[in-house]
């Protein structure tokens, strides 16, 4: 623990009235206001003249089944993403050359449409090169076996690139965003990505894809690594992962995931994709304070891929506070990668994954592209999908407030923390999280000054101890319905309107005693507080208001009302719960702990066999109370199955190749020398099923499932249980079954594993510790 006679003293940041940011230097942008006109200033998108904050999500349609595609996004819109981007993989749509196909999962325009249904705008990441672990960065083999000048302005590329974007062109035809469109789903393209070196290259494939039909309102280019991108052509987007799966197995923590545990006006990461680079990254890494455009980002680590020399194992709690970080150094448009996992597509003529084989550094699996984000690739709902959707909520409802100010940081802090304010109101940021490989301490006797251009403000009103891990924004004299000035050691998750008023939920931050400072209130009009003084400004001169701590502990409890605004205070748990979206005709708030979604006709949940109940608020009827008590009932669908057990617990011969010289996953040979182990599957657990998810818990190195001959899932060990929806291979399974092949840890393995997890085994290891299956049927709630 630090303690130390500075930390005793409030940490004080003075911010300075900050200017309205102006009209973006940058050549896009909607040029007549239809409504609902999409520009950029040089701080933050707006849309219909007013502040928006792009919550954007990575998923993509081609490493999905289109059957699935509807679900799926309603379940990224229920996390609170309101737009969604994808890669156009050139390989998957023309792996033999003239032979273009946009049928199945490959049908682009189907995606688009759907995402527009279900009330998501679009951004395509058309490349034509994409990398994405893909073979060839998404290049076809015919197309990187020709003896041209690749991702360059030779001629003879350009003319291949110019018959590419007519094909994707023609697909999404009418379904740009634009005066005459207002409402149409695409609002932005991507051209390339990690391109470091050739600017009027970028400028030309703009050019190409506006000549292919496709105006957009915004025009992206990804902008680390220093890269030199053209003037006023793209706006340039950044990433922040908590580690990487491209540094050497050598490595543990990697030095880079600091700068994004940090606030920090550096928007720049050199050391992203570096591994790919034929040298280091020479330019200078943006910085937001210099930078005349929005602070962008398309790649925040939802998770993070693993390769089979590297094998990362990152937390829920790193997605999320990573997440908070980047807001609170000035981002005005979080974009994540991936939001929502895939599968490696297998080609007619080729597997399509990074491989060493094709000249990468990496191997990754053939098939797992899970990522473990936030959405995995069999639809599950993971701990950051509910914790980022806290967050999101919060940009929804409140994002207006946030995206216009610029982040002012202290030059030196114990405490990692940061403030974006206007001239009277504002948002402090706290960041006590890093990863487990390098965790921060707790920090005694915290409390903040901030000094607004108009009002000063300490919190809380007596100092703290701020805990290891948490992280969490605080609320600086926002208006919450008819309150003028609310101050808050809790983070806001939403607010909702009621015959009564304004519901406003908030979490409490761990380790923190609930305070509100409600300026401009007297303490008659409060309720179910107890006042603890009656001054709200740390200035001389006190201004009027109440400082109150609630009755009760955080949860559903724990209420305070003032003026008709009613303040939901949770527990940072049950804050993980809350959703917001239409049912029964209206705007309102439902409580769900598991896994779940909006559709058309209101809310749908998973059944667990914890027999959990669902709250809805306001109620559905008067009769109800606060809240509607829905009990949820059905099976949960989960059955633990025979534990399959490995005879022959043999180790992969050790390889090296790559351009690095990197350890090598093994080939398809290995794999055919072992012997398979069955898994028994009953053709009617399928009955009725949405998904059948076998799950399995194993350690070892490699695992492999497939039905007959169709490999159907890999994994390279690193912690996590193997998880594969088996609904779409039914037939293969009934024909032949289901088996696995694995190859043992060794003790000597030089891959990277996680210390927490890595196997202590004198021996050969190879085991499932357990097998289940998971039929998922959901069901919806009226």
């Amino acid at each position: 623990m630090t303690a130390s006679p500075a930390a005793r003293r409030p940490l004080h940041l003075r911010v300075p009235a900050p200017r309205w940011p102006e009209p973006a230097p940058l050549d896009m942008g909607d040029p007549v206001d239809g409504g609902q006109a999409i520009r950029l200033t040089t701080r933050f998108v707006e849309r219909a003249g007013r502040p928006w904050l792009p919550i954007m999500g990575e998923y993509h349609f081609s490493r999905d089944l289109p059957e699935r595609w509807e679900t799926e996004l309603r379940k990224m819109r229920a996390g609170g993403v309101n737009v969604v981007a994808t890669y156009v993989l050139w390989i998957l749509h023309e792996e033999t050359r003239g032979d273009v196909r946009w049928n199945g999962p490959n049908d682009l325009r189907r995606f688009v449409e759907t995402a527009h249904r279900v009330g998501l705008k679009v951004v395509l990441r058309v490349g034509p090169w994409a990398h994405g672990e893909t073979r060839n960065g998404g290049f076809p083999d015919w197309l990187q076996e020709l003896p041209i000048a690749h991702r360059t302005d030779d001629p003879e590329y350009l003319a291949l690139v110019r018959d590419w974007f007519d094909a994707i062109g023609r697909q999404v035809a009418g379904l740009f965003h634009d005066e005459r469109n207002p409402a149409a789903p695409i609002i932005g393209v991507q051209v390339e990505n990690e391109l470091y070196d050739q600017p009027d290259h970028l400028a030309t494939l703009r050019d190409l894809a506006e000549a292919a039909g496709m105006r957009a309102s915004l025009w992206t280019a990804t902008g680390w690594g220093g890269a030199q991108l053209p003037a006023r052509r793209v706006l340039p987007v950044y990433a922040g992962y908590s580690d990487g799966f491209w540094e050497e197995s050598t490595t543990g923590w990697p030095e880079f995931g600091r700068m994004h545990f940090t606030f920090s006006t550096v928007r720049d990461d050199l050391s992203v994709g570096a591994d790919l680079r034929d040298a280091p990254a020479t330019g200078v890494a943006a910085d937001a304070a210099e930078d005349p455009w929005p602070f962008a980002t398309c790649e925040l680590g939802g998770g993070m891929q693993v390769a089979y020399h590297r094998r990362p194992l990152v937390d829920p709690a790193d997605v999320a506070a990573l997440a908070l970080v980047k807001l609170g150094s000035g981002s005005a448009w979080p974009g994540y990668y991936l939001y929502h996992g895939g599968t490696q597509v297998l080609g007619q003529r080729s597997t399509t994954q990074e491989s060493q084989a094709t000249g990468y550094p990496n191997d990754v699996p053939v098939r797992d592209y899970d990522f473990f984000a936030p959405i995995g690739s069999a639809g599950q709902q993971r701990p950051h999908f509910h914790a980022l959707r806290r967050q999101h909520l919060l940009l929804e409802a409140f994002g207006d407030r946030i995206a216009p100010w610029p982040a002012a940081i202290p030059e030196e802090s114990e405490v990692r923390w940061a403030v974006r304010a206007g001239e009277e109101s504002g948002w402090l940021f706290i960041n006590n999280h890093q990863p487990a490989a390098a965790p921060l301490g707790e920090v005694a006797h915290v409390q903040f000054r901030v000094e607004l251009a108009a009002a000063a403000v300490a919190v809380p009103r007596e100092p703290f101890t701020l805990r290891c891990g948490v992280f969490a924004v605080w609320p600086l004299r926002q208006r919450f319905g008819d309150l003028p000035a609310v101050t808050a050691t809790a983070q806001p998750i939403t607010q909702v309107a009621t015959d009564e008023g304004v519901t406003v939920f908030l979490a409490a931050t761990p380790g923190v005693p609930v305070e509100l400072q409600l300026g401009g209130v007297s303490a008659d009009e409060v309720s179910g507080a107890r006042v603890v003084s009656e001054q709200v400004s740390a200035q001389e001169a006190a201004q009027d208001g109440v400082v109150v701590t609630p009755d009760a502990r955080p949860g559903l409890d724990c209420r305070v009302t003032a003026r008709g605004t009613t303040f939901v205070i949770l527990d940072p748990e049950t804050a993980d719960t809350v959703w917001k979206g239409t049912v029964a005709g209206e705007e309102r708030v439902v409580l769900w702990r598991g896994d779940g979604w909006f559709d058309s006709a209101g809310f749908r949940v998973v059944p667990d066999s914890d027999g959990r109940r669902l709250l809805i608020h306001p109620a559905l009827t008067r009769e109800d109370g606060r809240f509607t008590d829905v009990p949820v009932g059905g099976a949960d669908g989960r059955r633990v199955l025979p534990t399959p057990s490995f005879a022959e617990k043999r180790v992969a011969p050790v390889r090296v190749g790559g351009s690095a010289g990197r350890l090598s996953a093994p080939p398809e040979e290995d794999f055919e020398a072992l012997e398979p182990v069955r898994v028994d599957v009953r053709d009617e657990w399928f009955e009725k099923a949405e998904r059948l998810v076998l799950s399995l818990r194993w350690i070892g190195d490699v695992l492999r499932v497939s039905a007959g001959d169709l490999l159907i899932m890999d994994q390279f060990w690193s912690g996590r249980a193997l998880e594969v929806d088996l609904l779409p291979h039914r037939d293969l399974i009934r024909r032949h079954g289901l088996t696995l092949r694995g190859f043992a840890w060794s003790p000597e393995s030089g891959v990277h594993v996680d210390p927490r997890v890595r196997p202590r085994a004198t021996e050969p290891l190879l085991e499932v510790h357990e097998a289940s299956i998971h039929a998922v049927r959901s069901r919806p709630v009226r």
